[in-house]
Protein backbone atom coordinates (compact mmCIF):
# COMPACT_ATOMS: atom_id res chain seq x y z
CA UNK A 1 0.00 0.00 0.00
CA UNK A 2 1.55 3.48 -1.07
CA UNK A 3 1.46 5.80 1.18
CA UNK A 4 0.57 9.57 1.01
CA UNK A 5 1.62 12.78 3.09
CA UNK A 6 -0.84 15.51 3.14
CA UNK A 7 0.58 18.55 4.02
CA UNK A 8 -1.65 21.41 4.76
CA UNK A 9 -3.28 23.45 7.79
CA UNK A 10 -6.91 23.72 6.29
CA UNK A 11 -8.30 20.82 7.84
CA UNK A 12 -11.15 20.82 5.78
CA UNK A 13 -8.91 20.70 3.19
CA UNK A 14 -6.89 17.73 4.37
CA UNK A 15 -10.00 15.92 5.40
CA UNK A 16 -11.51 16.00 1.98
CA UNK A 17 -8.18 14.67 0.21
CA UNK A 18 -7.88 12.22 3.15
CA UNK A 19 -11.45 10.42 2.09
CA UNK A 20 -10.48 10.44 -1.85
CA UNK A 21 -7.24 9.06 -0.96
CA UNK A 22 -8.70 6.37 1.36
CA UNK A 23 -10.94 5.54 -0.98
CA UNK A 24 -8.64 4.99 -3.42
CA UNK A 25 -6.38 2.47 -1.33
CA UNK A 26 -3.84 5.02 -0.48
CA UNK A 27 -2.66 4.69 3.63
CA UNK A 28 -2.74 8.43 4.49
CA UNK A 29 -0.48 10.66 6.79
CA UNK A 30 -1.35 14.15 7.74
CA UNK A 31 0.74 17.78 8.70
CA UNK A 32 -0.69 20.62 9.72
CA UNK A 33 2.62 22.33 9.48
CA UNK A 34 5.83 22.77 7.53
CA UNK A 35 8.26 21.32 10.66
CA UNK A 36 6.02 18.02 11.39
CA UNK A 37 6.01 17.50 7.84
CA UNK A 38 9.75 17.05 8.00
CA UNK A 39 9.81 15.08 10.47
CA UNK A 40 7.45 12.43 8.84
CA UNK A 41 9.41 11.96 5.94
CA UNK A 42 12.37 11.20 8.08
CA UNK A 43 9.97 8.78 9.92
CA UNK A 44 7.82 7.39 7.67
CA UNK A 45 8.18 5.61 4.35
CA UNK A 46 6.55 8.15 2.35
CA UNK A 47 5.37 7.48 -1.48
CA UNK A 48 4.50 10.86 -2.81
CA UNK A 49 3.67 14.53 -0.70
CA UNK A 50 0.87 17.20 -1.20
CA UNK A 51 2.06 19.57 0.05
CA UNK A 52 0.23 23.04 0.54
CA UNK A 53 2.55 26.22 -0.08
CA UNK A 54 0.64 28.71 2.46
CA UNK A 55 1.54 27.63 6.11
CA UNK A 56 2.55 29.43 9.26
CA UNK A 57 6.43 28.85 10.03
CA UNK A 58 8.34 27.06 7.71
CA UNK A 59 5.93 27.52 3.99
CA UNK A 60 5.45 24.87 1.12
CA UNK A 61 8.67 26.14 -0.73
CA UNK A 62 10.86 26.16 2.07
CA UNK A 63 9.58 22.40 2.93
CA UNK A 64 10.06 21.32 -0.58
CA UNK A 65 13.62 22.58 -0.56
CA UNK A 66 14.77 20.91 2.05
CA UNK A 67 13.13 17.81 0.94
CA UNK A 68 14.60 17.82 -2.45
CA UNK A 69 18.20 17.92 -0.42
CA UNK A 70 18.00 14.49 0.86
CA UNK A 71 15.03 12.62 -1.16
CA UNK A 72 13.30 12.15 -4.67
CA UNK A 73 9.82 11.46 -3.64
CA UNK A 74 7.09 12.98 -5.89
CA UNK A 75 5.66 16.24 -4.29
CA UNK A 76 2.41 18.03 -5.95
CA UNK A 77 2.23 21.33 -5.01
CA UNK A 78 -1.44 22.97 -3.66
CA UNK A 79 -1.61 26.55 -3.59
CA UNK A 80 -4.58 29.27 -4.05
CA UNK A 81 -2.09 31.49 -5.50
CA UNK A 82 -2.80 31.90 -9.49
CA UNK A 83 0.21 33.53 -10.66
CA UNK A 84 2.64 32.01 -13.21
CA UNK A 85 5.63 32.64 -11.28
CA UNK A 86 4.38 30.82 -8.25
CA UNK A 87 3.92 28.47 -10.25
CA UNK A 88 7.44 28.20 -11.86
CA UNK A 89 9.07 29.20 -8.41
CA UNK A 90 7.31 25.94 -7.16
CA UNK A 91 8.46 24.14 -9.78
CA UNK A 92 12.11 25.24 -9.69
CA UNK A 93 12.11 24.65 -5.76
CA UNK A 94 12.03 21.08 -7.42
CA UNK A 95 8.00 20.29 -7.06
CA UNK A 96 6.85 18.06 -9.78
CA UNK A 97 3.44 19.24 -10.33
CA UNK A 98 1.08 21.96 -9.03
CA UNK A 99 -2.24 22.89 -8.98
CA UNK A 100 -4.45 25.58 -7.98
CA UNK A 101 -7.15 25.72 -5.07
CA UNK A 102 -10.26 25.12 -4.97
CA UNK A 103 -9.58 21.70 -7.45
CA UNK A 104 -11.47 18.48 -8.56
CA UNK A 105 -10.54 16.00 -5.75
CA UNK A 106 -10.65 13.07 -8.54
CA UNK A 107 -8.08 14.98 -10.70
CA UNK A 108 -5.55 15.58 -8.05
CA UNK A 109 -6.22 11.41 -7.63
CA UNK A 110 -5.34 10.65 -11.18
CA UNK A 111 -2.23 12.97 -11.17
CA UNK A 112 -1.26 11.38 -7.84
CA UNK A 113 -1.67 7.47 -9.77
CA UNK A 114 0.15 9.29 -12.70
CA UNK A 115 3.46 10.04 -10.10
CA UNK A 116 3.88 7.48 -8.29
CA UNK A 117 3.35 5.24 -11.93
CA UNK A 118 6.16 7.20 -12.85
CA UNK A 119 8.63 7.21 -9.90
CA UNK A 120 8.31 3.23 -10.03
CA UNK A 121 7.99 2.78 -13.87
CA UNK A 122 11.07 4.77 -15.49
CA UNK A 123 14.43 4.10 -15.14
CA UNK A 124 16.03 7.45 -13.42
CA UNK A 125 18.44 6.61 -10.86
CA UNK A 126 19.26 9.51 -8.71
CA UNK A 127 22.66 8.93 -7.25
CA UNK A 128 22.43 12.04 -5.25
CA UNK A 129 20.41 15.34 -5.39
CA UNK A 130 22.72 16.44 -8.35
CA UNK A 131 23.13 13.79 -10.49
CA UNK A 132 20.80 11.67 -12.72
CA UNK A 133 20.99 8.61 -14.57
CA UNK A 134 18.95 7.76 -17.30
CA UNK A 135 19.63 4.33 -19.53
CA UNK A 136 22.97 5.20 -21.30
CA UNK A 137 23.24 8.80 -20.18
CA UNK A 138 24.61 10.63 -16.78
CA UNK A 139 23.64 14.04 -16.24
CA UNK A 140 25.51 15.93 -13.19
CA UNK A 141 24.64 19.10 -12.21
CA UNK A 142 27.62 20.18 -9.85
CA UNK A 143 30.06 19.71 -12.31
CA UNK A 144 27.76 20.66 -14.94
CA UNK A 145 29.18 17.47 -17.14
CA UNK A 146 26.84 15.09 -19.33
CA UNK A 147 28.52 11.69 -20.27
CA UNK A 148 26.97 8.67 -22.40
CA UNK A 149 28.44 5.45 -21.80
CA UNK A 150 31.23 7.32 -20.43
CA UNK A 151 32.30 9.65 -22.86
CA UNK A 152 31.22 13.45 -22.35
CA UNK A 153 29.04 15.41 -24.52
CA UNK A 154 29.70 19.20 -25.13
CA UNK A 155 26.54 21.07 -24.16
CA UNK A 156 25.90 25.11 -23.77
CA UNK A 157 25.07 26.26 -19.91
CA UNK A 158 21.44 26.38 -21.58
CA UNK A 159 21.18 23.32 -23.33
CA UNK A 160 22.24 21.45 -20.15
CA UNK A 161 19.74 23.26 -17.84
CA UNK A 162 16.90 22.20 -20.08
CA UNK A 163 18.21 18.67 -20.34
CA UNK A 164 18.75 18.90 -16.93
CA UNK A 165 14.87 20.18 -16.34
CA UNK A 166 13.60 17.65 -18.26
CA UNK A 167 15.49 15.08 -17.27
CA UNK A 168 14.64 15.49 -13.76
CA UNK A 169 10.86 15.33 -14.04
CA UNK A 170 10.57 12.23 -16.05
CA UNK A 171 7.32 11.99 -18.24
CA UNK A 172 6.03 15.61 -17.38
CA UNK A 173 5.41 17.88 -20.34
CA UNK A 174 7.14 20.95 -20.30
CA UNK A 175 5.68 24.13 -22.91
CA UNK A 176 8.14 26.47 -24.31
CA UNK A 177 6.90 29.28 -22.54
CA UNK A 178 7.54 27.31 -19.26
CA UNK A 179 11.09 26.41 -20.33
CA UNK A 180 11.60 29.47 -21.51
CA UNK A 181 10.59 31.32 -18.27
CA UNK A 182 12.50 28.47 -15.74
CA UNK A 183 15.62 28.73 -17.86
CA UNK A 184 16.04 31.97 -19.01
CA UNK A 185 14.18 33.23 -15.89
CA UNK A 186 12.35 36.20 -17.95
CA UNK A 187 8.74 36.62 -19.42
CA UNK A 188 7.83 34.95 -22.43
CA UNK A 189 7.39 36.90 -25.62
CA UNK A 190 5.16 35.02 -28.06
CA UNK A 191 6.82 33.73 -31.44
CA UNK A 192 9.83 33.89 -29.61
CA UNK A 193 11.89 30.49 -30.86
CA UNK A 194 15.04 30.70 -28.45
CA UNK A 195 13.56 27.30 -27.03
CA UNK A 196 13.51 25.79 -30.33
CA UNK A 197 16.71 26.37 -31.37
CA UNK A 198 18.40 25.58 -27.91
CA UNK A 199 16.38 22.32 -28.26
CA UNK A 200 16.81 21.58 -31.69
CA UNK A 201 20.87 21.81 -31.16
CA UNK A 202 20.33 19.55 -27.89
CA UNK A 203 18.57 16.74 -29.77
CA UNK A 204 21.03 16.60 -32.56
CA UNK A 205 24.11 16.57 -30.02
CA UNK A 206 22.49 13.95 -28.05
CA UNK A 207 21.25 11.56 -30.71
CA UNK A 208 24.59 11.51 -32.44
CA UNK A 209 25.63 10.33 -28.77
CA UNK A 210 22.96 8.19 -28.22
CA UNK A 211 21.68 6.62 -31.34
CA UNK A 212 18.01 7.49 -30.72
CA UNK A 213 15.51 10.02 -29.66
CA UNK A 214 15.56 11.10 -25.94
CA UNK A 215 13.88 14.12 -26.11
CA UNK A 216 10.20 13.73 -27.27
CA UNK A 217 7.91 16.06 -28.83
CA UNK A 218 3.91 16.17 -27.36
CA UNK A 219 2.29 18.10 -30.39
CA UNK A 220 0.88 21.56 -29.67
CA UNK A 221 2.01 20.82 -26.23
CA UNK A 222 5.69 20.91 -25.36
CA UNK A 223 8.34 18.11 -24.71
CA UNK A 224 9.57 15.63 -22.29
CA UNK A 225 11.75 12.93 -22.02
CA UNK A 226 10.98 9.17 -21.10
CA UNK A 227 12.99 6.55 -19.62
Amino acid sequence: MKQILVVDDDKDIVKLISIYLKNEGFDVVVANNGEDALNMIQQSDVDLVILDIMMPGIDGIEVCRRIREKHVIPIIMLSAKTEDMDKIYGLMTGADDYMIKPFNPLELIARIKSLIRRSYQYKSVVKNKNLLTIGDIEIDKTSHTVLTKGAPISLTAKEFDILYLLASHLGRVFSTEEIFELIWKEAYVYSNNTVMVHISNLREKLEKALGYKLIKTVWGVGYKIEA
